[in-house]
């Protein structure tokens, strides 16, 4: 049986795949203050616990590429997801903060694959005009997975398991939020069963027309290189490679303010909007906007390189649209009308998430695909630590000068920050607003002054 249009359901199953993703992300996010109660967990406790995810991520977004160009997408994804739905099963089981700190490492050494397989998965199965718009369709999976996992999560940790005693029994205390972990990690069990079905490469599916497979083999034998005939890159031409730096500094200069609106924006609205627990529902808007962005980021520079335009110069064409967008940031913070100021916001969001989907097609321009899932890993590195630097200076801005440093990883990044932190501390959320207006236009200066339109496949 063949299958028409089969790329597409491969993107189908990325993006399902980045909702699970996403939505077991935020279980523990969503569920802080009942688990908090359960297992007597102090506020510098969960900022561990959180601290924690993102060193076990930012660890394996170094090592999963590699992992991916080693073993394969197919076999890569398998490992990635069953990795991180199990851990996440597993964080059922917590009682006490030690054990569900190693099940939250275990969370993020497995949730961070998913991204540069997914984005090898594209590299394999779509033509270069269709990669950015395949990229924003999956990615737009982890928008909707951060939206509706309060949805889920919440109605089953809150239900009354009174009636079901052998639940209770076998759950112990907490049965609603151990539930919730459990149910969300089988269903990423679930998944793998058709992702086995239908994943092969193209060239070996059997669910594949004539006509997809010559046009994805089309474009593919055009941009084949004697490089791409070569085994993968050792680490050292990978670390000597140019593109690697100015991705890896384009996302760390650029992905903190996509962090901050996941992360802060609801606690700005709280604290200087005044914003009730249930007028926070708003934000919504923030992640639909996240969705739009990653869609229109896309689908406009697929649409120019279908006009011909060359594939670098398409994607800093519309990340220069995207800078050109975010000096309207400071905006969010001086204007009196919550509606004005959330109008302003979901411009922002919408540049930040078509600049994210760019900058990730890039790597799919100018990397050798058998080195791809390497180079994609540790430019995606600098994104997770551009958020850990992002967290720590705009806690800074909102804190007293008599805050002290929580976390673990505070005490490291204060000694490497502290000129930057003592400037702002107690500055408030404006400054961090006005911050972002740079930061787009700086790392498009970078990418573009640094030769990224200039870099051969090689």
């Amino acid at each position: 049986m063949k299958i028409k249009g089969m790329r597409w359901w491969i993107v189908g199953l990325l993006f399902v795949a980045a909702v699970l993703n996403y939505v077991d992300r935020q279980t523990l996010s969503a569920l802080a203050p009942t688990i908090q109660k359960d297992l007597n967990m102090s506020e510098l406790d969960y900022a561990n616990i959180v601290n924690i995810f993102l060193v076990a991520y930012t660890i394996a977004y170094l090592l999963s590429g590699r992992i991916a160009d080693k073993i394969g997408t197919r076999k890569g994804m398998f490992v990635f997801v069953a990795w991180w739905s199990i851990a996440n099963a597993f964080t059922a089981a917590a009682n006490s903060i030690t054990s569900l700190s190693a099940y939250r490492f275990a969370l993020g050494l497995g949730e961070a694959g998913i991204w540069p397989a997914a984005s090898k998965a594209v590299s394999e199965w779509f033509p270069k005009k269709e990669r950015a718009f395949a990229i924003g369709l999956y990615t737009m999976g982890a928008t909707i997975g951060a939206t509706i996992a309060p949805y889920i999560v919440i109605p089953l940790a809150t239900y009354n398991y009174a009636s079901i005693p052998v639940l209770v029994s076998w759950l112990g205390q907490g049965t609603g939020w151990r539930l919730a972990f459990i149910i969300t990690g089988v269903v990423g069990l679930v998944w793998l069963i058709p992702w086995l079905i239908f994943y092969r490469l193209p060239q070996k599916s059997k669910l594949i027309t004539n006509a997809e497979l010559q046009l994805i083999s089309d474009d593919l034998a055009e941009e084949t290189t004697v490089a791409d005939k070569e085994n993968t890159w050792s680490w050292r031409q990978v670390l000597l490679f140019k593109g690697t730096w100015l991705l890896l500094i384009g996302r760390l200069v650029t992905d903190p303010v996509w962090y901050f609106y996941q992360f802060w924006f609801p606690k700005y609205l709280s604290s200087d909007r005044h914003l009730s627990q249930e007028q926070l529902k708003i934000t919504w808007v923030i992640y639909a906007a996240a969705g739009v962005g990653s869609l229109l980021g896309g689908w406009l520079s697929g649409r120019l390189v279908k006009k011909g335009v060359a594939p670098v110069k398409s994607r800093l064409s519309i990340m220069l649209g995207c800078a050109l967008i975010m000096p309207l940031s400071p905006f969010i913070s001086q204007v009196t009308g919550l509606n004005l100021a959330l109008t302003i916001t979901v411009c922002a969001v919408m540049a930040s998430l078509a600049w994210l989907i760019n900058i990730t097609s890039l790597v799919l321009d100018v990397v050798p695909k058998h080195s791809l899932g390497t180079v994609f890993s540790i430019v995606a590195a600098g994104s997770t630590i551009g958020g850990i630097m992002m967290n720590t200076i705009v806690a800074a801005m909102v804190s007293g000068a008599s805050t002290k440093a929580v976390g673990f990883l505070d005490k490291g990044l204060h000694v490497l920050l502290n000129p930057i932190l003592n400037a702002v501390q107690g500055h408030g959320y404006a400054w961090w607003f006005f911050i972002m207006a740079f930061l787009h236009p700086i790392g498009w200066l970078i990418l573009k002054f640094g030769g990224i339109q200039k870099l051969p496949k090689s």
